[in-house]
């Protein structure tokens, strides 16, 4: 028991911006993923079955602006108001 209690005792004695001494970092390696999400793009996960129609991301991205086209198509313009009424 008195293992447990001096554990929590270190614990508690760290700063909310200290790393435990339990996580190692040491090893650690950059994301070799990470160039390839530019700026402003974002990571979506698809269920299989939607995965399986789409080998890449090229062909999912022309599919996804094939729909977005069609949706802005078929969408009510809107009319902006005049000034002064």
């Amino acid at each position: 028991m008195e293992k447990a209690h001096k554990k929590s005792n270190a614990a508690s004695r760290l700063d909310h911006d200290e790393i435990m001494p339990e996580y190692d970092f040491s090893h650690a390696k950059p994301n070799r993923y990470a160039p390839q999400y530019a700026g402003g793009s974002m990571v979506v996960v698809l269920d299989p079955d939607v995965a399986a129609a789409f080998p890449t991301a090229g062909e999912a991205n022309e599919a996804l602006r094939t729909l977005a086209g069609l949706i802005q198509k078929h969408q009510p313009r809107r009319v902006a108001p005049r000034r002064g009424e």
